[in-house]
């Protein structure tokens, strides 16, 4: 890789990066007025409860994702695997 190429790479990650944090502001200020709606009008059922999880299940594996944490399933998994089945088509051509 030259460094035009490092560089493209970099700026799209950094983009990757900034996307997320902008995910993680929508996410804080929509769940903190969800709760205060919830608290004023009904404090007897919690409901923002659900979309502070499941949001926050999708915001934690987008956040997975963006910096490179993936221990399942991620660029290194898919190289691997073809590495694999090449390595057993190949064996068992033999």
């Amino acid at each position: 890789m030259d460094n035009s190429e490092k560089y493209f790479q970099a700026k799209k990650q950094v983009g990757k990066i900034k996307d997320f944090y902008r995910h993680l502001t929508v996410y804080s200020i929509v769940i903190i007025s969800l709760a205060t709606i919830n608290l004023t009008t009904s404090p007897q059922y919690l409901w923002f409860f659900w979309p502070l999880f499941w949001w926050g299940i999708g915001l934690f594996f987008h956040g997975m994702k963006v910096f490179n944490y993936m221990p399942f399933l991620g660029t290194n998994w898919e190289e691997k695997k073809i590495n694999e089945l090449m390595d057993k088509d190949k064996n068992q051509n033999r």
